[in-house]
């Protein structure tokens, strides 16, 4: 079985999700961790497990000869420059959502890792959690039919009251609603539909309370997706909300349909006038310790093993969801203009 050192940049909340994710496969192990704060080496080990070499120096931790994988959980902003130093490093690359916050500069990542020869993994852990496998599996065995509706919605209030909100208010860090979190609901929605996208057309508002005044981006954005297929989608990406955390999934084929965890399918023949219900674990959390990084994790060294792209979540298949973002941001800042694909 092969191991893999990997280094962190950026020892923030999810740092700390990352790292117990990647210590619990059977492959990955974290031994470096670099952060522009001085960081104790023993009490990084101490804390996580192993011996662990704090870098105050990006460019240091990267000339390691021993490192083999990059996991960057920095802010959105430096994403580009630090994946594209790690893939010029020949370091495989684990790299939080967003990717990055322009169409070119996810290009230049792809294309890093493409010239180095090094596999990425993105974080749109949604598509390994119990919720969307699940799911995902009910479409494959053709329970709903062929779908040509369906919806996943984001509602999640950042506030004050989470940590995230103190860096994400800025149009520099944060985006847009879609791109620093309801780009998880998106991703998901194009998992399951299945379809390239052909035309986006979006719609952005914010909330009036006093609390979500210093986002300098609107906050709740409505997507309309026309896939080439013919099928229509729609995400909701709302931060501005004032509710629990909610993954909002309802799914619309020629057999059935899905609402979250209960479903009706035709071709079981049940009581349409009543749900059947999925046993399945939800997504109803936004803490990042609730994430299914290790399913994840697992299937990116599985990939590194076998000398291939990860499912799933690999830069390729990451960029088609940051492309759509971007298109639906475009049409949003047009009034919701539509805005065509490829």
């Amino acid at each position: 079985m092969k191991h893999y050192n990997v280094g962190i940049i950026g020892y923030g909340w999810a740092a700390t999700a990352h790292i117990a994710a990647i210590n619990a496969t059977t492959q990955g192990r974290v031994s470096a961790v670099y952060s522009s704060r001085p960081l104790d080496s023993a009490e990084l080990s101490a804390k996580h497990g192993g011996t662990i070499k704090a870098y105050q120096s990006l460019d240091a931790m990267l000339a390691d000869p021993d490192l083999h994988v990059v996991d960057i959980t920095s802010y959105p902003s430096q994403h580009r420059d630090q994946a594209v130093a790690a893939a010029n490093a020949k370091k495989h690359v684990i790299l939080e959502k967003p990717m990055a916050n322009t169409p070119e500069e996810v290009r230049e990542i792809l294309a890093a890792a493409e010239a180095n020869g090094v596999k990425g993994c993105i974080c749109f852990e949604c598509r390994y959690s119990n919720q969307f496998q699940v799911t995902k599996a009910l479409i494959d065995e053709g329970l709903l039919g062929r779908l040509h509706y369906g919806e996943v919605d984001y509602y999640h209030g950042i506030g004050p009251w989470y940590g995230q909100y103190r860096w994400n208010t800025g149009k520099k860090e944060g985006g847009s609603a879609l791109l620093t979190a309801g780009c998880h609901a998106l991703d998901a929605l194009l998992m399951l539909m299945g379809a390239d996208v052909e035309t986006v057309s979006s719609l952005s508002t914010k909330s009036s309370n006093e609390v979500f005044t210093p986002y300098e981006y609107d906050t709740s954005s409505v997507t309309i997706l026309h896939f080439k297929n013919g099928a229509v989608g729609k995400t909701a990406a709302i931060v501005d909300c004032l509710q629990p955390y909610y993954f909002h999934t309802h799914l619309v084929g020629s057999e059935g349909s899905l609402l979250d965890d209960k479903f009706h399918s035709a071709k079981l023949k049940a009581d349409k006038g009543h749900w059947s219900t999925l046993s399945m674990k939800m997504l109803d959390s936004g803490d990042v310790s609730d994430h299914p990084y290790q399913a994840q994790f697992q299937a990116f060294f599985d990939a590194l093993d076998a000398g291939r792209d990860m499912p799933l979540t690999s830069f390729k298949e990451a960029k088609k969801t940051f492309d759509v973002i971007f298109a639906a941001d475009k049409s949003a800042a047009q009034g919701g203009q539509p805005v065509r694909l490829g």
